[in-house]
């Protein structure tokens, strides 16, 4: 083993005892705040962070799965079947934080709210 190789291995050993482990676990891989505002102008906004699953999002479980599939793309979210009203009220829907360190800046309308909870996989579903 080289002499640089093993400094760096000692090095690396070294930070992760002294910071109490790999820097990796206290960094979720996706945190974000989701929001849907409706013609009136009223919003809603929920925190999701996945990996591991927490906020206040009524399916985070559900939600990190399908930001899973879509690695962490909004606009590859897969569509679940689900009976929706074809009744046009429209909400847009934003999605502002991180997927696995990569700044993620997602906005779209949909509908209805059905709809965005279906088109998304459950991601719109608050």
């Amino acid at each position: 083993m080289s002499r640089f190789r093993a400094t760096f291995l000692a090095a690396c050993a070294t930070a992760a005892l002294c910071t109490g482990g790999p820097a990796s676990a206290a960094t979720p891989d996706a945190a974000f705040v989701l929001s849907l505002t409706d013609a009136s102008g009223a919003t809603t906004s929920v925190e999701l962070t996945c990996g591991p699953t927490q906020g206040n999002h009524p399916q985070a479980d559900t939600a990190c799965r399908s930001l899973e599939q879509a690695d962490g793309d909004f606009s590859r979210l897969p569509s679940k079947f689900q009976n929706c009203t074809m009744i046009y009220s429209p909400v847009w829907a934003t999605a502002t934080g991180t997927w696995r360190g990569m700044p993620v800046d997602f906005d779209t309308e949909y509908s209805n709210r059905c709809v965005a909870d279906a088109q998304s996989g459950g991601v719109f579903a608050f």
